[in-house]
């Protein structure tokens, strides 16, 4: 399909929108995924985490180094000691089911393991999270055929083109 519409100059801008548009929908979709808290530890955890940095939202993983040195335990080193509280605020707020402990050089946050409640919570935030990227997808490809649908009615490209678009 894509070298098809690749071809046609009407279609070559479209196409590239759609493209982009489809594998951004699936990038945030793995995102989700690889940030979703499961019984062991992942940097990728706080990937969603904000900390408030002289005014500016920063990720955690910008302010600090984060790492898993054991299997339940995530630390944060930051960079600059003074925004050890701004940072256990941020990951407190973020509302992760994770409670960051802090010595005053670094931060642990020690990761519960997994319960029979927690993992159906995780499923049903997952399968609510598919669905979503599912629509967007679908959303993507409805907008795609109307765009064909209205090059063909404006004559900007045949009806045969259209159809062999399907």
């Amino acid at each position: 399909m894509a070298s098809f519409m690749d071809g046609i100059p009407a279609l070559k801008t479209l196409s590239g929108d759609l493209r982009r548009r489809m594998d951004q929908a699936v990038a945030t979709f793995q995102a989700n995924l690889a940030s979703t808290r499961t019984g062991r530890a992942s940097v990728h955890m706080l990937d969603q985490v904000k900390v408030d940095y002289y005014g500016t939202p920063t990720p955690v993983s910008q302010v600090g180094q984060v790492s898993t040195p054991e299997p339940q335990l995530i630390v944060i080193s930051p960079w600059d000691p003074t925004i050890l509280k701004d940072i256990e605020k941020a990951i407190t707020i973020a509302d992760l089911g994770l409670n960051p402990q802090s010595d005053g050089k670094v931060i642990r946050i020690p990761v519960p393991p997994m319960t029979e409640e927690r993992r159906r919570d995780i499923c049903k935030h997952l399968n609510k999270s598919l669905e979503e990227h599912r629509t967007a997808i679908r959303n993507v490809r409805r907008d795609g055929n109307d765009a064909m649908k209205k090059l063909a009615k404006e004559k900007k490209i045949s009806e045969d083109e259209e159809k062999r678009r399907r």
